[in-house]
């Protein structure tokens, strides 16, 4: 691989390149799915190819193909040199790089089992396992379970001496189980909606999450929800669970911070940025107990946000986003570090394979967790009248990320410090820097997960990556429930 890339990064010098970078991507996917009894999906895919990125007369170009001849990456460099010249003549600047060394290394996501070594028959029958287990809860209509892996083998090197090879594992899976009962569908998800949890690691993940312990208790519910009453309308103290904190991060915190977005060069999906540059140290985000840090370092976590290099060679960092309330940061590239005042790139460029160009995304957007001791049962004892929520169910927020609607799953009144009625249909609105700065509590370390999100969308063309979102159970004062599912 290395010979491919040095014959990409040579015939881009010998053609008046300035800076060249070339990934090649190896990538093995598995993604089954059972509905009801059945296997849903089932595939195994494979993809190797190479993307050329340069610099010439001060503007980007890029280029990749699925050929790794030589003749074939000759002429992706060359078209990328091509690109990158037609692209000049109506720059509005020269590109310049923050610094980086340029590194050698190797990395591998640290894991216990390799997924691909397991059976797809395995696989399907743990997922057939769970589907009947939800599906032998009265009153379940329709049960679906998933289950993913991913493997990414790449090789970064540049015209400045970057020699890096990383392989990423990811696992992840999950099941929904859903009532129909009039004209009223509820649903339960576990242990999260829209594909379960997902982090980088190896089959250990599937044998840690219980996926057939917890599947009756999870249709139950389900079932339960039409018995339920409606969340009631109004202004109320609530407690998120932390996967829905997760969400609530992603959404609020975690797409507005992009830089890319905050100076209007990525505005194709979903829109751009309230976080403007002046709001940089200045802005009160939220409470003194919000302690954001987009973190890809491996001490962080498994996170789908977590490597060793990003996609143009900048080490994995942790950079505070939020600081006892105080917005502190973005996330950054080596191209637009400067427009912050900073010397060098936060690392969060990445690609969604190789026929794609990197553009800034979410790492792990966590945070922190409290310091004094708290549980879940505890932040529910000590509120006199509130709502729980758990599990998101829907979500809408706006193209500046400023405005927002939140729908959940599931949800409990707590009346005196108890959960007193289950409910169904829970929703929250707000705007973004007020709903932070009403956290008033925060669970501790032993409650705070790291949440997996595999389908962050972005881009034009769409490039869908994984993220990470830690967080703990945390408590808002006065905000808008209930108005999303009116009975």
């Amino acid at each position: 691989m290395k010979t491919v890339a040095l014959l990409a990064l040579d015939t881009a010098a010998a053609r008046w390149a300035t800076y060249a970078d070339v990934r090649i991507v190896q990538m093995r996917n598995r993604a089954l799915t059972t509905k009801n009894g059945r296997v849903g999906h089932a595939s195994e895919s494979e993809s190797l190819g190479v993307g050329v990125r340069v610099i010439a007369n001060g503007a980007w170009g890029f280029s990749a193909s699925a050929d790794l001849s030589d003749a074939a990456v000759v002429a992706t460099a060359a078209r990328a040199v091509e690109i990158a010249k037609a692209s000049a003549r109506v720059k509005r600047q020269d590109v310049h790089l923050a610094p980086e060394p340029a590194a050698v290394a190797e990395w591998t996501t640290p894991y216990k089992v390799d997924p691909f070594s397991t059976s797809v028959e395995q696989n399907l029958g743990l997922l057939l396992k769970v589907d009947a287990e939800v599906r032998a809860v009265a009153g379940v209509t329709l049960a679906e379970t998933g289950m993913t892996f991913a493997r990414e083998e790449s090789w970064f090197l540049s015209s400045e001496g970057a020699d890096i090879h990383q392989t990423k594992y990811s696992t992840g899976a999950g099941y929904t189980a859903y009532a129909f009962a009039g004209s009223e569908i509820q649903k339960r998800s576990y242990p999260n909606s829209f594909g379960g949890q997902w982090q980088n690691r190896g089959y250990e993940q599937i044998e840690e999450m219980k996926l057939v312990e917890n599947a009756r208790r999870v249709a139950e519910e389900a079932v339960a929800l039409h018995r339920a009453e409606q969340c009631p309308e109004g202004v109320f103290t609530i407690i998120l669970d932390g996967s829905q904190l997760g969400l609530q991060i992603h959404e609020s915190i975690g797409h507005p911070i992009e830089l890319d977005r905050v100076l209007g060069m990525e505005a194709n999906f979903a829109g751009t940025s309230f976080l403007t540059l002046e709001k940089l140290g200045s802005l009160r985000y939220g409470s003194d107990l919000v302690n954001v840090v987009a973190d890809a370092r491996q001490e962080h976590g498994p996170g789908l946000g977590t490597f060793a290099y990003d996609d143009e060679g900048v080490a994995a960092q942790s950079t505070p986003i939020i600081t006892n309330g105080r917005f502190t940061g973005y996330l950054s590239s080596r191209e637009t570090a400067h427009t912050i005042g900073a010397t060098r790139s936060g690392g969060t460029l990445r690609a969604e394979g190789w026929n794609r160009l990197p553009i800034i995304r979410m790492t792990n957007i966590s945070i922190l967790p409290g310091e004094k001791p708290l549980t879940l049962e505890q932040l529910i004892a000590d509120t006199e009248h509130g709502v729980y929520l758990e599990t998101n169910k829907s979500w809408s927020i706006d193209d500046k990320r400023y405005n927002f609607q939140f729908g959940c799953e599931i949800g409990w009144e707590i009346r005196n410090g108890k959960r007193v009625r289950m409910l169904k249909n829970p929703s929250y609105s707000g705007i973004t820097t007020e709903f932070w700065n009403s956290m008033d509590a925060i669970c501790s370390r032993d409650e705070w997960t790291l949440w997996g999100t595999p389908n962050c969308g972005k881009g034009q063309p769409q490039q869908v990556v994984g993220t990470g979102h830690g967080a703990s159970p945390a408590r808002f004062r006065n905000i808008n429930v209930g108005s999303a599912y009116k009975s």
